[in-house]
């Protein structure tokens, strides 16, 4: 498997992701949005606590799958918040265990709210393996 990731000329170079990733792999991993969602059903409070909590059931589906943090070639990260939390997202989670999968094809996005009573962010992941 290969998996090439790289920034385009003439357009502004991005902050830890790049532009385009392409991939020849052999299997494909299409992981469910990943939730802020403990064991019990329940959301923590805070911005960094529900990204902490996303970050660890994510990697906990990527290890399931026999992935890691490097086989993941697209993400796209929901946040219901305003433009300064996303940018705190998006910090905390280039910080984490998860950073490598985050220098691949990567999108923002704010939205108005998200499936859990008190979810604020979500994080949707393909990963491709050999």
């Amino acid at each position: 498997m290969t998996i090439h990731r790289d920034n385009v000329p003439g357009l502004a170079p991005p902050e830890h992701y790049h532009h385009l990733t392409t991939v020849e792999a052999r299997r494909l991993v299409f992981l469910a949005g990943q939730c802020p969602v403990a064991e019990d059903d329940s959301v923590p409070e805070g911005l960094a606590a529900q990204v902490e909590l996303m970050v660890a059931n994510t990697l906990r589906v990527l290890q399931a799958a026999g992935a890691t943090p490097e086989d993941v070639v697209r993400t796209v990260v929901y946040v219901a918040g305003t433009q300064p939390e996303l940018v705190a997202v998006w910090r905390q989670l280039t910080g984490s265990a998860l950073a490598g999968a985050f220098t691949t094809a990567s999108t923002l996005v704010g939205v108005t709210c998200l499936g859990y009573p008190g979810q604020l962010v979500e994080l949707d992941v393909t990963a491709a393996l050999a």
